[in-house]
């Protein structure tokens, strides 16, 4: 932590999107070099058997991910483990190459250890994202793929963007995820409703037996978002994903009027809206929590709260490497303060 803690101090003096750009390049190259990924594994990947579990198929080696928006193009994929994540998910990708909104689009905001971005779903496309993917795929731990429409597809055509997403990745990943609740394409949340929601998912089935997820917006009434859960697993969804960025700028002072804000300024948001949806689906449905979780204490809250999995982004960029490592070595002592002897013995604890 003392040597991030000064890399952070250089980092910090570039733009966000520039260091995280930096970063990725960091990170393909430790994809690459098997010395350096092997070095890096062996300190951060916990492999204790009471982490893991079985989901959608394939095991689990610990719960913590990495969530949709740092890997927006499969670059990174095989450098995760390095950092101790038990899953990662990519993305978002549309069927065209986006350029995303104009810069600049990501703000960090230290003292709230909170970033907003505005990137607006930038990746190389489909075709080319695939290409990524399928050189790593299977990878040494479960890959999901986030999918969105693009930009300039109509709402009325937005179905067929998923259609297409879901019959190019469902072979090439572990669980897809339905991205319809960014902030940062214009009217995309517009298709969180429950005909739309029934529509997508009633067709996904047709194509498919991978499991397929729907992620949400912590800024909609928890009844809506219930209501929307229900419908999404009544038609097929796989799980639930809560939550993507807040629209709540009163939660970081002088922040931006546009864009998301993720990091600490959303888990109080995040974990409330998450509790509620767990009351009503867990046991029915896996959920996955994700929003402001930077610590062992919040991973494993949620965790009892109902979430199987945990994802964490932002958090990463304030506390670096040995985020992954600190969470899965803290929670397996918060477990054994408990008297489990398996993560799953944890899952929805508090809801027993």
């Amino acid at each position: 932590m003392f040597c991030y803690n000064t890399l952070k101090k250089v980092l910090f003096k570039f733009e966000p999107e520039t260091a995280h750009n930096m970063a990725e390049c960091s990170l393909r190259i430790v994809g690459k070099c098997k010395i350096l990924k092997n070095i890096m594994e062996k300190k951060n990947f916990n492999t204790n058997s009471k982490l893991s579990q079985e989901l959608f198929g394939v095991t689990f080696s610990n719960p913590v991910g990495l969530a949709a928006g740092f890997d927006k193009n499969a670059t990174m994929v095989k450098a995760m483990p390095s950092l101790g994540f038990g899953f990662t998910e990519i993305g978002t990708m549309t069927p065209k190459p986006q350029d995303g909104n104009p810069k600049p689009r990501m703000f960090r905001y230290p003292e709230e250890k909170s970033v907003q971005n505005a990137m607006g779903f930038n990746n190389e496309g489909a075709h080319k994202v695939l290409k990524n993917l399928k050189k790593v795929y299977p990878a040494s731990i479960p890959v999901g793929v986030n999918i969105g429409k693009n930009k300039t597809t109509p709402e009325e055509f937005a179905l067929s963007d998923y259609k297409m997403l879901i019959k190019k990745f469902e072979a090439t990943s572990d669980y897809l995820v339905i991205n319809i609740s960014s902030p940062n394409t214009p009217n995309l949340r517009d298709l969180q409703n429950e005909k739309f929601i029934t529509e997508l998912f009633t067709m996904a089935k047709k194509f498919t037996n991978k499991p397929i997820l729907l992620k949400i917006a912590p800024d909609i009434e928890v009844q809506v978002a219930i209501d929307l859960c229900n419908s999404a697993v009544n038609a097929g969804a796989a799980g639930i994903i809560a939550t993507n960025t807040t629209i709540d700028y009163s939660l970081v002072p002088n922040c931006q009027d546009f864009g998301g804000l993720s990091g600490a300024c959303l888990t109080d948001k995040s974990y409330t809206i998450f509790k509620e949806i767990a009351k009503e689906l867990y046991g029915k449905t896996i959920l996955i929590s994700a929003g402001g979780i930077s610590t062992a204490e919040q991973a494993y809250a949620r965790i009892k709260a109902g979430a199987s999995l945990v994802q964490s982004y932002s958090g990463l960029i304030f506390e670096g490497p040995s985020m992954v490592r600190k969470i899965n070595e803290e929670m397996l002592e918060l477990m054994a303060k408990d008297g489990y002897s398996n993560i799953q013995e944890a899952i929805g604890a508090d809801l027993k």
